[in-house]
């Protein structure tokens, strides 16, 4: 698959699903930005790319706005934007949920999703030619739930609602928005999952994972797509995971 040039944007590029979606999409043609909070890390995936890279916390809408204006001062302009940056919360019972917990997870997960969305939509409809994709990491959260994760749970379930927005109001730009809902793929995130993970009914078991590479290509089908088609929502998962008939 080829990208003919096209610019690809990755927030949390320097790790686990942002990272290997990266090196994917660079293999592909793309020509890469991608941002994170490690500078070092993030460098050396960019020596990997061969792109634009650039430290940046999600949940400051100025940084996240810097970050885009590089982006288009390296490149000229966004074609795909992978909206990936995120982070998960200890497990612990709704009644004893911090509430600096809850106010971080908020900020990142869906405030710091809002800002890169924003910013990619606002690229897009001013560039000429007009238009771009943006993909938002969703997750299988974002339709059912695990035990002691609310505050990851509500919010996943909001980036639907993000993604569904966007897509309505990217229409008069020719701006596509899609949600790819990731379950149990294998990453330095994810290794846990492999000595146990509390299930519903209050017991630790393993969960199957998948390579990581099969979300890339999922990625890369859903970037690939011209602007006349779009993924709306994809679901990649690992087949025997605890997901349809979880609980």
């Amino acid at each position: 698959m080829s990208s003919k040039g096209n610019v690809a944007v990755v927030t949390g590029g320097s790790s686990g699903i942002g990272k290997a979606a990266a090196l994917g999409l660079a293999k592909a043609g793309y020509d890469v930005a991608i941002c994170g909070r490690r500078a070092d890390v993030l460098q050396a995936v960019a020596q990997e790319t061969g792109g634009y890279w650039s430290e940046c916390n999600v949940t400051d809408p100025n940084a996240v706005a810097q970050f885009f204006a590089g982006v288009k001062e390296r490149y000229g302009r966004v074609d795909v934007v992978f909206n990936n940056a995120g982070r998960f919360a200890p497990a612990v019972s709704f009644g004893d949920l911090d509430v600096l917990t809850w106010q971080e997870m908020v900020n990142t997960n869906l405030n710091g999703a809002f800002y890169v969305a924003r910013e990619a939509f606002r690229a897009m409809r001013d560039q000429s030619p007009q238009g771009g994709r943006i993909i938002n990491n969703g997750s299988i959260s974002a339709y059912a739930p695990r035990p002691g994760a609310a505050s990851y749970t509500a919010t996943k379930h909001a980036i639907t609602g993000l993604t569904k927005a966007i897509s309505l109001d990217g229409r008069a730009f020719n701006i596509a928005c899609g949600q790819i809902d990731i379950g149990n793929a294998a990453t330095d995130m994810t290794s846990n999952m492999n000595s146990g993970s509390l299930q519903a009914n209050g017991t630790m078991m393993p969960e199957p994972t998948m390579d990581v590479a099969h979300v890339v290509h999922a990625i890369l089908y859903m970037a690939g797509l011209p602007l006349q088609a779009n993924v709306q929502f994809m679901t990649v998962m690992a087949t025997t995971m605890p997901y349809i008939g979880r609980g």
